[in-house]
This record gives C-alpha cells, sequence and structure tokens, in this order.
C-alpha cells in the first residue's frame, strides 16, 4: 500500500463529523467483528444491525464440519454469547433485510418498513451458495450449504441416509464428502473439471486430496457433465442424476457446493462501485467515504497477491472487519494481511498460505503420500506461499519468514531431517 493511498483516505475521512450512528448490513462473522472492534476501540454512538438471519453472528467453518456431523451447534460456534452481545448495546434487527440504501439523505430501508438513517454504513452481507441451473435441477431433493439453519438441516439429512450426491469438487463439496464418510454415509462427488480444487491448488495436492477422498471411500468423478438431477423414476423420495456420457446414478439426495454469488445488489442499486464483489480500498471505504465493505462481499487490494482479490476465508472475514472497523473511527490501519485458508478433511489439516500459482514449480519438505508434507512456491529465494499438511508448525515458521522478507535455502528447506528454526 502506498502512503499516497492512506493520505487520500485520510483526507476523504477529514471532511466529515464523526460519526454517531453506524449501520452494519449483514449478521455474519465479518458484520460480528465490526460491532465488536468499534464498541472495542470505544465508539459509543448509536449501532445498529441489521440482518436476515435470526442467528446472532457466527462463524461457518464449522459448518461443514462439526455441526454437519452433530458434534457442534450455535452454542459452540457463536461469536459472541447472547449476554456478552447484550453488553455491546447495538440495536439487532433481525431477522430482516435491507432492501435499499439513499445515499442522499444516507437512509437505510428495510423489508420490514423500517428505516435509520447513518453517519456511517458497513455493508457485511456476505453471499449465498451459488445454486445449480433450474433447467438441471428436476427435483426438491437437492440442498445447499451456507447458513446454520441449512447445516442442521443437511446433518440430519445425511444422518438418514446411505448414499448422497456431492455436486462440486472444491472445498465444501469435499468437506461434506469427508463428513458424510465419518457418518458412514456413501458419498459420490461429481467434479466437471479434471481435477480437485482447480481454481486453487496446484496438480499435485489436487492429486493428493483425490487419493485422500478414494481411500476412505468416496466415489470421486472428474470431467463429469451433469444433464439432470431429477426424481427417481421408481421412488420419489429418492434421485437420480444423468450425465452427458449417458450415465446415471442413484442417490438419496444431492448437496451442490459449487461456490458462493456475493450479494452485492444491494450495493450495485445504490450506485456504488461493485466488480466481482463491492470495491473497497486497504480501509474497507467505497467510493463513497460513508460507506465500507468487508469480508465475503469485499474486493481489495492485497499488497501481498498484488492484485485486486475478494477473499472467501475465516481469516479475512474477522481480520479485514476489524480494519474497517478502525477506519470508520478515523484510525486508519491497512488491511494487508496475507491471505490464509485451512480445510480440514479425515485426519488432514491443510493450510494455504500466500499465493501458490496453478503452474508454480513446489519445493516438496516431508512425505506427501504419507499425509505430512510442507510445500514451498518461491521467486529470488523468497516464500510467496506455502502448502502445509499436517505440519502447522512449520507454516507458523513459514508466516514469520514471509512476513520478515527473508530468503531461504532451497536445500534446507526441502531436508526434512533438518528442522526449521
Amino acid at each position: 500500500m502506498t502512503d499516497a493511498a492512506a493520505e487520500k483516505a485520510q483526507a476523504a475521512h477529514a471532511g466529515l463529523e464523526a460519526p454517531r450512528t453506524i449501520v452494519v448490513i449483514g449478521g455474519g462473522q465479518a458484520a460480528g467483528w465490526v460491532v465488536k472492534t468499534l464498541r472495542k476501540e470505544g465508539f459509543d454512538g448509536r449501532l445498529v444491525m441489521i440482518a436476515d438471519e435470526i442467528h446472532l453472528p457466527y462463524e461457518r467453518p464449522p459448518l461443514s464440519k462439526a455441526v454437519l456431523s452433530g458434534e457442534a451447534d450455535i452454542e459452540t460456534v457463536r461469536l459472541v454469547k447472547p449476554d456478552d452481545f447484550d453488553a455491546l448495546n447495538v440495536e439487532a434487527w433481525q431477522p430482516d433485510c435491507a432492501t435499499s440504501i439513499d445515499r442522499e439523505q444516507r437512509i437505510v430501508r428495510t423489508q420490514s418498513g423500517r428505516e435509520v438513517q447513518y453517519d456511517r454504513l458497513v455493508i457485511a452481507t456476505g453471499g449465498a451458495a451459488r445454486r445449480l441451473p433450474d433447467a438441471l435441477v428436476k427435483t426438491s431433493h437437492i440442498t445447499y450449504l451456507r447458513t446454520l439453519d441449512e447445516a442442521v438441516v443437511l446433518g440430519e439429512r445425511l444422518r438418514a441416509s446411505k448414499r448422497v450426491l456431492v455436486v462440486g469438487g472444491g472445498w465444501i463439496g469435499l468437506e461434506v464428502a469427508a463428513t458424510a464418510r465419518k457418518l458412514g454415509v456413501d458419498a459420490t462427488v461429481v467434479e466437471g473439471a479434471p481435477r480437485l480444487c482447480a481454481r486453487s491448488l496446484p496438480p499435485m495436492v489436487s492429486d493428493f486430496l483425490l487419493q485422500l477422498h478414494r481411500a476412505n471411500g468416496v466415489d470421486v468423478r472428474l470431467n463429469a457433465s451433469l444433464v439432470s438431477i431429477a426424481d427417481h423414476p421408481n421412488d420419489a423420495n429418492r434421485i437420480r442424476a444423468t450425465f452427458a456420457n449417458g450415465s446415471s446414478l442413484d442417490a438419496d439426495f444431492a448437496v451442490a457446493g459449487i461456490g458462493l454469488t456475493p450479494h452485492t445488489a444491494l450495493a450495485e442499486a445504490a450506485g456504488i462501485k461493485v466488480e466481482d464483489g463491492i470495491v473497497v480500498d486497504h480501509f474497507g471505504a467505497t467510493d463513497d467515504p460513508r460507506i465500507f465493505a468487508c469480508g465475503d462481499v469485499a474486493n481489495h487490494p492485497s499488497a501481498w497477491l498484488k492484485r485486486r482479490v475478494r477473499l472467501e476465508s475465516w481469516a479475512n472475514a474477522q481480520n479485514q472487519a476489524i480494519s474497517t472497523a478502525k477506519a470508520l473511527l478515523g484510525k486508519f490501519e491497512p488491511y494487508a494481511d496475507i491471505p490464509w485458508f485451512w480445510s480440514d478433511q479425515y485426519d488432514v489439516n491443510l493450510q494455504i498460505l500466500g499465493d501458490i500459482p496453478g503452474d508454480a514449480q513446489l519445493a516438496v519438505r516431508g512425505d506427501l503420500p504419507g499425509k505430512r508434507a510442507t510445500l514451498f512456491h518461491l521467486e529470488d529465494s523468497a516464500i510467496r506461499g506455502v502448502i502445509a499438511i499436517n505440519t502447522p508448525r512449520e507454516l507458523k515458521l513459514s508466516r514469520k519468514w514471509m512476513n520478515q522478507g527473508r530468503t531461504i535455502d532451497l536445500a534446507t528447506l526441502t531436508d526434512a531431517s533438518t528442522a526449521l528454526a
């Protein structure tokens, strides 16, 4: 981030009065961290949170794992306990939905007919699970996973089933398949691409995940072109999926995990710049100095990636929200974290830090088939990206070195007989 960018943001804020009313649209993890941080930083004005879910802010990563398996519920995934939330003195308009933003009058209107005038507005609306085309789906026995309530219903459905069809070989689809197997449910994953998680992993790690799932009994079908998912002809309580090659597959129901569509319509209708998410600066500010955005819905400049990006991760939802909340109060601390993501599947914890191009030449430390390895992407002897498989200590060290800009000898990195320090 340049000093000029910081000066520009500060100048825009300097011309505004100190906020007395801050409105947050959204009720997920990012929204929760915004309201928590505002109070922690000393904001004592009116704080309104408008959310379409009835639950107070909660964390989403457990939904496809512990909540789905029945090992966690709202009490264990809450971002803040009800008593602690009450202490924040937030007007929680739930369940309700913001329907319009009047930028001239600075008013947000909701589906229930309420309205509130803001001094600053934060859009933390996240997104919705992307739906399969209507022309392809000809059954009601298909589910999606984005909310806590959807996870609870899906978990109940899994435990009452023998076989599930998972459409999509990305992170959500694979975590659902792993949880299904944990529950003793047969799972088939169908993916249109030639490999798993193709948009975020190099081929070597895609192949590792493929072997991991097949070793755990998942039927993985790549290059699979779905033609339809319909009610089973002999049992309306089950489904039959048909593929372009003429084959078919029967299951009790289907789960689609094919990505997320950011909730940008509200911002777009208000004339706020949208391009694969709501466009913000390093502090979460949009092109309207009174309106900010953060979390899954925000497209921000990443100093590490050297490009704009919209991230869908736990770390981004939390840390970008904290930076944005501080900026609302004139405390400009740029969001410049190295992107970090993790996934738990079976006995594997996989973490990704930094930038891993699909064609990256990776230096491997450890035993990938043995499910304990760290893979490094280097540029000019500096670590640009890391994939850690059951090696959390090495990821932690890598993060430290990446933040320091330290150069590393390749032979040292790949020599698993010598501890990194």
